[in-house]
């Protein structure tokens, strides 16, 4: 009854979080228990794949909270996830060590190859988990406050701030691109070897990995819907709904704003950060404003401003965009942006919109 009362007796809700509790701690433990040879045993391509399933839900989630709840449409939020996902890459690659292709204990291969002569100062550190852990959350930190500070005091809004927002994540591709910004040009970072001295292609390690990317989500997720059911978050709301009344009021708007927007960028940092080590790489393509716009997608096709709306659309589409690659790899984006507008013509509160809709009509 307590659970019911956190989420305003919302049962879908419930439903979602349970799920997720559920699927996070069962899948390990079969594995655990079960041989390889196991109906139950879950296979490491289906661990990895569930695995990136929960960080991309965790970064719907983090669009849902500037989104749905302050009205901010960010289309480079992609951006935030990809610096995350290159701090946790340059700390996996500082643990290949000598095992790397030529053999170098300081400098990356790709390094090598491109002979060059020492460690860059911003690939110092990296060699520490606790340290890429803190750029994990500073990195996406950083550019989310300088960017919010300048575009929320010149009260930039509207379809201007997601136009510059998709700039900003393209500006980045263009950026990571170039081998000579250190970071792996075109490959990215790859072949990873270990992760806490721990063999990242071991089973155990995944599930280790895939539990943690779930108790992640379930956290994240329940510090935002605490977040917007207090004070701050009903301001934000207000925001959104009449942001000139708000400002009226004597209430410093861009403030907020930028709080929102910084801690939902250090979510998609995290995001990013869980998800590199179960695909085993992170490139530039990660900053594609194509990727931000399809996060969009995922939110407003789960329910925008729900919160468990964006994980249930992050879900729904990342295992249909799995399926029909494979089947119809020609015609995925046909079908995507055909997804997309039934949803917004004929389902604008999203499917848990939907369901809620039923629910309401059954209790009746």
């Amino acid at each position: 009854m307590k659970l019911l009362a956190f989420f305003g007796n919302d049962k879908t809700c419930t439903a979602v979080l349970l799920l997720i509790t559920a699927v996070t701690f069962i899948i390990p433990f079969c594995n655990l228990i079960s041989p390889p040879d196991s109906a139950l045993h879950f296979s490491a391509y289906t661990v990895s794949l569930l695995g990136k399933y929960m960080a991309f839900a965790l970064l719907g989630l983090s669009l849902d909270l500037v989104w749905g709840y302050a009205g901010i449409l960010v289309l480079g939020q992609g951006a935030f996830f990809a610096l995350g996902g290159y701090a946790m890459g340059m700390y996996l690659m500082r643990q290949i060590g000598t095992r790397g292709v030529y053999g170098n204990a300081e400098l990356p291969d790709f390094m090598v190859f491109l002979n060059w002569k020492e460690l860059p100062w911003y690939w110092l550190g990296f060699d520490n988990f606790g340290f890429a852990m803190l750029m994990v959350l500073l990195a996406p930190a950083i550019l989310a406050f300088v960017f919010g500070w300048l575009a929320f005091r010149s009260r930039v809004t509207g379809v201007y701030l997601s136009i510059i927002t998709q700039a900003l994540t393209y500006a980045l591709l263009l950026a990571f691109f170039r081998n000579e910004m250190g970071f792996g040009g075109n490959n990215g970072l790859t072949d990873f070897k270990d992760i806490l001295g721990f063999n990242i292609q071991s089973e155990a390690v995944r599930g280790v990995l895939f539990m943690m990317t779930g108790i992640c989500l379930i956290s994240a997720f329940l510090v935002c819907r605490w977040l917007v059911n207090t004070k701050l978050g009903r301001v934000v709301t207000a925001i959104r709904d009449q942001e000139s009344r708000v400002r009226f009021l004597g209430y410093r708007v861009e403030m907020f704003k930028l709080w929102l927007f910084v801690f939902a960028a250090m979510l998609a940092g995290i995001a990013g950060a869980l998800y590199v080590p179960q695909v085993g790489i992170i490139n530039p393509s990660e900053f594609s404003p194509l990727n931000s716009l399809e996060i969009v997608i995922w939110v407003a096709m789960g329910g925008r401003g729900t919160l468990y709306g964006a994980i249930v659309g992050a879900v729904l589409v990342n295992y249909s965009k799995t399926v029909l690659t494979g089947l119809l790899p020609e015609a995925w984006l046909y079908i995507l942006g055909g997804l997309f507008i039934v949803v917004t013509l004929l389902l604008p509160d999203g499917i848990v919109g939907l369901l809620q809709r039923k629910i309401r009509e059954q209790s009746a």
